[in-house]
């Protein structure tokens, strides 16, 4: 390898090894991606504190496009659900009509040290379309001293990673086409470059 490429590939390196490491210390979902219509376990990792104190409390706020939430008990934190009415209702499972949504998801709780890292779990039912494909999820992280608003979007040609704040963010990587009844699977026939997997999602009884 010469001398002039050396540098080059340093820098390259440093630049992908600085993203990852922002990447780390925002409020992340994982994973990132899922096909649209399926049901979603989607984890929120909170990497950090406030300027070094610790979280007591961690808020959700849902997409208004998703109507089906649950959050997972977590152990030490109490779990406060926040519904509001829809504008009209709409048609759901089974013959119901749904006329509210989640709004928000609260935990309370720990208090969670800034030297250690967490998660928050909620299971979804994802949405059909997403506005240029991604679901954004700002979320509010309380602490024993301050707090933080983790709700910027990325603007035209912006880069999520470039944000100071960024809101969680979920691609959606293709449509669930056609549900299997009878075995409760939903089968999702496209890939996000149009490809064709065989992958099969155990949808929610």
């Amino acid at each position: 390898m010469s001398s002039r490429i050396v540098p080059a590939v340093l820098c390259a390196a440093a630049l992908a090894c600085a993203a990852a490491g922002s990447a780390q210390a925002h409020v992340v979902i994982d994973p990132r991606e899922a096909p649209a219509g399926s049901y979603f376990k989607g984890t929120f990792r909170v990497g950090h504190g406030c300027m070094g104190a610790a979280t007591v409390a961690v808020t959700v706020s849902i997409p208004p496009s998703i109507l089906s939430v649950r959050p997972q008990p977590k152990a030490g934190w109490q779990v406060t659900i926040e519904r509001e009415k829809l504008a009209q209702p709409v048609a759901g499972p089974h013959g119901h009509t749904i006329d509210e949504r989640v709004a928000r998801v609260t935990w309370r709780g720990g208090p969670l040290p800034s030297e250690f890292f967490d998660e928050f779990a909620l299971q979804l039912k994802l949405p059909g379309t997403a506005p240029d494909g991604f679901l954004n999820f700002p979320v509010r992280q309380k602490c024993e001293t301050g707090e933080r608003d983790w709700s910027e979007i990325p603007g035209p040609g912006q880069a999520w990673h470039e944000l100071k704040s960024p809101a969680p963010r979920l691609r959606r990587i293709g449509p669930v086409l056609a549900q299997d009844t009878s075995h409760g699977t939903q089968r999702h026939q496209s890939g996000p470059n149009g490809s064709v997997p065989r992958v099969l999602l155990r949808a929610k009884k």
